[in-house]
């Protein structure tokens, strides 16, 4: 079973080091509150490419699970009064159990069919709580969500630690005998079937596992809002997501955390361009899908990896 190499951990290491030092250099409450956004959407695209992106089937309705977990966090509290610690592993939960009931006839359609029944629940979804306005809010959500932490500081170094423990499971997962059968199932569906690999239970599980973190990340997000709404099962929410993963490099997990930050930093750093702000980010976009088709952040760390590797290779060498 392939290792993470003491390269990659201690990169990982340093860029955690690093979004975790960022509050204690005196920045405004305005950037913690993006870097907190930023986590969130690095949960929500890490949880997107460890299914998608190592079983090759996309899914267009990811904010279905983004929106179940942000909806849990807020009937619990606002509705139930449950303490807020408590909505989390419940909003992971309620995510879990929804992709098990949506997995099983969606994930038996083959070729774009799983994509566009996926993003017809999120859409479906999206227009329930619009109608049952009595229960859910309707446009305007639920509100008054409680805060877990009262320190936005503290609420973002919380998010932040959720991340990490995403990355951390996502990734072993991925270099685990699971990892290659995800894999084998993308390059050849039906070599696997005549293998007697049970391919419809590991789509599922990869796609709970997924749902799961979304769900997570969907009630951090709530939490931090103070408010949920049906935004959160918008069909732009899941395109979003695929394009920072795309952007990141699909199927290492690590990429799409990194596409996931550097989308959303951009898109602040562009406000002061005011109206041409989605001209210029949609022309980088362009620039670097067409440019980059297998991404950018993931590609380049495997050429900066390989490099730092090298001399260690040839000292080897030469000491055998």
């Amino acid at each position: 079973m392939p290792k993470i190499s003491k390269i990659d951990l201690a990169a990982a290491s340093i860029v955690f080091a690093v979004l975790a030092a960022i509050p204690l250099f005196g920045v405004t409450t305005y950037t913690i509150g993006v870097l907190t956004v930023c986590v969130c959407f690095a949960i929500w695209a890490a949880s997107w490419d460890f299914m998608s992106g190592l079983t090759g089937r996309e899914n267009f309705g990811h904010s279905l699970f983004i929106g179940i977990g942000g909806y849990t966090a807020g009937f619990l509290n606002v509705e139930f009064g449950f303490d807020p610690w408590w909505s989390l592993p419940a909003a992971a939960l309620t995510a879990g159990v929804s992709a098990i009931l949506i997995g099983f006839p969606t994930l038996r359609l083959r070729g774009p069919y799983f994509a566009l029944a996926m993003l017809s629940a999120s859409t479906v979804m999206q227009y329930l709580v619009i109608i049952f306005s009595q229960v859910t809010g309707g446009q305007d959500g639920l509100n008054g969500i409680f805060p877990i932490l009262d320190s936005q500081r503290d609420y973002y170094w919380l998010t932040l630690f959720f991340l990490l423990v995403t990355l951390m499971v996502l990734k072993a997962l991925a270099l685990s005998p699971w990892g290659t059968i995800l894999r084998a199932i993308r390059g050849d569906e039906a070599t696997c079937q005549a293998a007697g690999i049970n391919v419809t239970f590991y789509k599922i599980a990869a796609l709970v596992i997924s749902a799961v973190f979304a769900g997570l990340g969907g009630a951090l997000y709530a939490h931090y809002q103070l408010q949920v709404g049906p935004d959160l099962f918008a069909v732009i929410l899941s395109i979003n997501i695929i394009i920072m993963v795309y952007v990141g490099g699909m199927g290492s997990i690590y990429g799409a955390v990194g596409g996931a930050l550097l989308l959303n930093i951009l898109t602040e750093s562009l406000r002061a361009f005011s109206e041409y702000r989605l001209w210029i980010y949609t022309l980088l976009l362009m620039l670097i899908l067409f440019f980059l088709p297998n991404g950018l952040i993931a590609p380049a760390w495997t050429r900066i990896r390989d490099r730092l590797a090298r001399p260690r290779e040839k000292k080897r060498q030469a000491i055998a």
